[in-house]
């Protein structure tokens, strides 16, 4: 992958980040559906959601099915009358986390310092040469051809000095693709992108951005820090130092989940507060064991609840120590449903999180000297 041709800024890399360290982001292409594509050949080359039913929402989308916008978290009634002929699979986890472990063993080969984000997608620090391939971008293309050998399946990487520009680069040639940048492209290539590429900005964001003529990472780029904080607050540094390719966080080979939750969606509308209670003491007993399998502490319980007319809302109570027991766990997200009820229309999802965890600290990589 070349860098783009032209840019507002010089072509150089952050000081910072020079020479620091080399990133590897690996993002495991249309993961669920892949796996259950490989492992029901009758479901190969056709449009396949995994997850959905008659009142769910896709987990994951096949190839095939992102050819007609079917797209994960979107509403099943949408995704068929986009793609009449999608297959609807029901999800296998226990599937899906044991070729995780398949793949992340193969990451434990090549480095110690492995950030995982979820099952399908992982940080790498390979700044050290562990096998002495030469360049990081060897080590993804040997990673790559692992994980297809070892276990059918595709991956894509992005190869860069940081892990901001590494996640950038990982989407840039999907599926089954590798892309590099190296620091003295970096701002080029940020400046050629939309905004709503960039991680940290999400939809209403960017379509904020855009509103005031900001459309790519060049607008961005010409922006002042004093401009960016002033419309967005702390965000904005954030912003500012992303358009010049500035991140210097660490690969976090303990990273700590910002939040451990479980939800549920009905096949019914619920309105009856004993009915919502009674949901919502199950969602509460799988977010528990959740945060029990994560051995997270938390100081913050949240309540999601989402009515039939799609509207979400979130409700929070925070303790000053952290949330020790299941019961404690229960009973707030209890008394948070309280203060919604009765509800103002039926509710076909409930959900419970603990957030606010506690969190741990990593060491830093080490500063070494192997090749992009």
């Amino acid at each position: 992958m070349n860098a783009p041709a032209s840019s507002p800024l010089p072509d150089h890399a952050p000081e910072t980040t020079l020479a620091v360290r080399k990133i590897i982001h690996v993002d495991m292409d249309a993961f669920f559906a892949s796996v259950e594509q490989r492992d029901n050949p009758a479901l190969r080359g056709l449009p396949v959601a995994v997850g959905g039913g008659h009142r769910g929402v896709v987990a994951a989308a096949s190839y095939e099915a992102r050819q007609f916008g079917v797209r994960s978290a979107m509403p099943s009634v949408t995704a068929k009358r986009r793609c009449p002929d999608l297959v609807f699979v029901k999800p296998r986890f226990d599937a899906y986390k044991a070729v995780s472990a398949q793949i992340r063993a193969i990451f434990a080969d090549y480095t110690d310092l492995i950030e995982p984000l979820s099952l399908d997608e992982a940080y790498l620090d390979v700044s050290e040469d562990r096998h002495g391939l030469g360049s990081a971008r060897a080590i993804a293309e040997a990673i790559r051809t692992r994980i297809r050998a070892e276990t059918g399946l595709t991956a894509s990487a992005g190869v860069s000095y940081c892990k901001f520009v590494a996640k950038l680069a990982s989407d840039q040639n999907k599926p089954d693709g590798l892309c590099v940048i190296r620091p003295e492209q970096a701002q080029r290539y940020i400046a050629s992108l939309p905004v709503g590429r960039f991680h940290g900005i999400g939809p209403k964001t960017a379509e904020r951005l855009e509103r005031l003529g900001i459309h790519t990472g060049a607008d961005l780029q010409q922006l002042s820090l004093d401009e960016l904080k002033g419309r967005f607050g702390s965000s904005g540094d954030w912003y500012w130092r992303i358009a010049r390719g500035l991140d210097d966080r660490p690969v976090r080979s303990s990273r700590q989940a910002k939040s451990v939750s479980a939800e549920r969606t009905f096949n019914e509308d619920y309105h009856a507060p004993e009915d919502l209670h009674r949901e919502l003491e199950r969602v509460a007993g799988l977010a528990w064991e959740r945060i029990s399998r994560a051995r997270a502490e938390g100081h913050t319980v949240t309540l999601k609840v989402k009515y039939s007319d799609f509207q979400l809302i979130s409700r929070a109570k925070s303790f000053v120590d952290p949330v020790a027991d299941p019961a404690t766990f229960a009973a707030a997200g209890h008394f948070l449903l309280n203060q919604l009820l009765p509800v103002p229309r039926g509710v076909r999802l409930l959900g419970l999180g603990l957030s606010n965890l506690i969190e741990v600290n990593d060491p830093v990589p080490r500063q070494l000297g192997l090749a992009i």
